[in-house]
C-alpha cells in the first residue's frame, strides 16, 4: 500500500443545500481555497448526511449537489489541487460506518452535544431515527476513511472530532495487535537503514522509559520522513514507538477555522432559514437592490436625523468589507447626519459586487458545460474510491474479514 502522511491530509465536506451564499464563502470556502495549496485535500458533498434531516423530501438533493459544486469551483477550489467527490458515490463510507458501529458504545453517540441541540432546533421534523443518531459516526467514517490528520471545523464541531479520535483509538486498541506485531515492527525498523533505525531505537527508549515528549515527536517525524517503507510498516513503527499496537486508523486533529463574521441582511447570521442571504453568484443589480433596501438604524427616521452605526445592520457589513478610512467616514457621517443611508450603503454594495466578480466569471465556464462539472466530480470519486478501498482492505484484514 502506498505511504500516506496523515498530518498532510485534510478532509472536509458540506451538505448539499443548493446554491451557496456569502456566509458559506467567508466561513468555509475561502479557507478551503487556502488549504488546498498547503495540504492534500479531500472535499466531499455529504449527500448521505443531507438525508439524516431531509429523508422525507429528498428530491431536491441531486440538483443541490450540482449547484453547490459549481459554487465550489467558482470560488476557486481547484480539482487539480484537491480531490472533489460525492459521498454516496464512494460506498466504502457506508461499509466503514457499519464496521465502526460494531465497536462504538451507544452512549458516545447520545452524548454528542449537537444531537440534542439539533432535535430542539428541528422540532418540526421526526428525528427519532437511527440515521440521525448515527450521523456523528458516519462523520467519523468519512474522516478515518482517508486517514486525514487535519479536519477544519468550527469550535462547535470539535466534539465530533474528539469522538472520531475515541473511535480510532478504540479500533486500534482492539485490532492493532496483529500476530507477530513486534517482529513485524522490528523488521520495518531495519528497512529504515542503520542510522535512522538507531536513532528511532534511542528515541523510543527515551519516550517509553522517561516519558520524553520531545523524543516522541522526533521519532514520529523520523518515521514520517521515510520514503521507502509502506504505510503498513509506518503504522507498525508508530504503534511500536508508543507501546501500543499498529496504528490502523490515525487519530485526526481539529484544524480550527475562524468563526465567520458574515452577517445577513438583517444583522443576524447569514442563513437561508432567515431569508437574509446574498448568493455567491448573485447578479450585481440584485445585490445593489438587496443592500439598498436593507433596514438601518430604526431611530433614524429622516435624512436629517443623526444615527448610531452600532444599531445598524449595514455597519456590520462595513466591518467585513470596508477599510478604516471608509468606516471613519461612515461613523462620522452617520452620527452627524452628514451622509444619508443610501450613501452609506453604496460602498458596501460596490465591495460585494467586486468580490463576486471573479466568482461569477469563473462560474460561467461551468454553468455552460455541466458535462465538465460531472467529469470533475466523477474523476474525484474514482480517486477517492482508490484511497477508500486501500483503507478498507486494511480494516477488513485487521478484523478478520480479509478472506485472501
Amino acid at each position: 500500500m502506498a505511504s500516506v502522511d496523515a498530518q498532510s491530509r485534510v478532509l472536509s465536506g458540506m451538505r448539499p443545500t443548493g446554491k451557496l451564499h456569502l456566509g458559506h464563502y467567508h466561513g468555509v470556502l475561502k479557507n478551503w481555497v487556502k488549504l488546498q495549496h498547503e495540504f492534500e485535500c479531500f472535499f466531499f458533498i455529504a449527500d448521505w448526511h443531507a438525508l439524516t434531516t431531509h429523508y422525507e423530501d429528498p428530491h431536491g438533493i441531486e440538483n443541490s449537489v450540482w449547484d453547490m459544486v459549481v459554487d465550489w469551483l467558482a470560488a476557486g477550489i481547484d480539482p487539480g489541487s484537491a480531490t472533489l467527490f460525492i459521498q454516496s458515490k464512494v460506498p466504502e463510507h457506508a461499509e466503514l460506518h457499519l464496521l465502526l458501529s460494531m465497536i462504538t458504545p451507544l452512549g458516545w453517540l447520545e452524548r454528542v452535544p449537537t444531537y440534542k441541540d439539533q432535535q430542539e432546533k428541528l422540532k418540526e421534523k421526526d428525528l427519532a431515527t437511527y440515521g440521525f443518531l448515527g450521523y456523528p459516526l458516519l462523520q467519523s467514517a468519512d474522516i478515518l476513511m482517508y486517514r486525514a490528520g487535519q479536519v477544519p471545523v468550527g469550535a462547535d464541531q470539535v466534539s465530533h472530532i474528539e469522538m472520531t479520535r475515541e473511535v480510532a483509538r478504540r479500533f486500534n486498541h482492539l485490532y492493532g495487535r496483529e500476530p507477530g506485531f513486534e517482529e513485524n515492527a522490528q523488521a520495518a525498523m531495519k528497512k529504515m537503514g542503520k542510522k535512522a533505525a538507531k536513532l528511532y531505537q534511542k528515541m523510543r527508549k527515551n519516550y517509553q522509559e522517561q516519558g520524553d515528549a520531545e523524543a516522541l515527536e522526533t521519532a514520529r517525524a523520523l518515521i514520517g520522513d521515510q520514503q521507502n517503507i509502506s504505510l503498513g510498516d509506518k503504522e507498525r513503527l508508530y504503534g511500536y514507538l508508543e507501546g501500543s499496537g499498529k496504528v490502523i486508523l490515525p487519530e485526526p486533529q481539529p484544524l480550527l477555522t475562524p468563526e465567520s463574521k458574515m452577517p445577513g441582511l438583517d444583522g443576524q447570521k447569514m442563513s437561508k432559514s432567515y431569508g437574509n442571504t446574498i448568493s455567491l453568484r448573485e447578479e450585481p443589480d440584485v445585490v445593489s437592490e438587496k443592500i439598498r433596501t436593507m433596514q438601518t438604524d430604526p431611530q433614524r427616521v429622516r435624512r436629517t436625523d443623526p444615527g448610531d452605526p452600532a444599531k445598524c445592520p449595514v455597519w456590520q457589513l462595513h466591518e467585513v468589507y470596508s477599510d478604516e478610512q471608509t468606516m471613519d467616514w461612515v461613523q462620522q457621517g452617520c452620527k452627524s447626519a452628514g451622509i444619508g443611508c443610501i450613501e452609506c450603503k453604496k460602498p458596501v454594495a460596490d465591495a460585494i459586487i467586486e468580490e463576486q466578480r471573479p466568482i461569477r466569471d469563473r462560474a460561467l465556464r461551468y454553468e455552460d458545460d455541466p458535462g465538465l462539472v460531472r467529469s470533475i466530480i466523477y474523476d474525484g470519486c474514482d480517486q477517492a474510491r482508490d484511497e477508500a478501498k486501500a483503507t478498507l482492505d486494511e480494516v477488513r484484514s485487521a478484523i478478520g474479514l480479509g478472506f485472501r
